[in-house]
């Protein structure tokens, strides 16, 4: 795990500063995805269908799915210091480079890619890539936008207040 202060977060623009712990995607998740989605497409749901019709021989998660999971991989590798309340602010670009197919493990790589100063929050666009454990291409690459909102000892105390990055 890694803890950085909100206070000094602009420090790591353009760095690489974690690496999520492993994650399984298994049929089971997937069909709770579905369910919760009503997104039921075979290729998602149909184990027997997905092994004949597809070339990856067995179902594949769907790609909102592997997306929302970059919230808990941020919580499993990073800790934000100095932040009472945290905010998905929503997504810049995002692609879905290859797929996840059902029993995968997958893990995410964090790169602090922004740092804007908004008085009362300080936002940071992150630069994800989601890979899976085996593959050779990310799944999922997103710039995803979260605003941290300060405690109130650090909102008086940071030197970035005022600057962006």
């Amino acid at each position: 795990m890694t803890v950085i202060d909100l206070v000094t977060l602009g420090e790591f623009v353009g760095r690489e500063i974690a690496t999520s712990e492993w994650t399984a995607v298994n049929q089971d998740r997937i069909n709770a995805f579905a369910d919760a989605t009503d997104d039921h497409q075979w290729i998602h749901v149909d184990a027997e269908r997905a092994r004949g019709e597809t070339p990856f021989g067995t179902t594949i998660a769907h790609g909102f799915l592997t997306l929302s999971l970059i919230s808990p991989l941020m919580r499993n590798a990073v800790s934000i210091g100095s932040s009472r309340m945290t905010l998905n602010y929503g997504l810049n670009r995002v692609r879905f480079v290859s797929p996840v197919p059902a029993g995968s493990r997958i893990r995410a790589r964090f790169t602090v890619g922004k740092v804007d100063d908004f008085g009362e929050s300080t936002q940071v666009t992150w630069d994800v890539i989601i890979e899976r454990e085996g593959g050779d291409k990310p799944c999922v690459a997103a710039e995803w936008i979260v605003r941290y909102y300060p405690t109130a000892t650090s909102a008086s105390s940071s030197p970035h207040r005022g600057a962006q990055q």
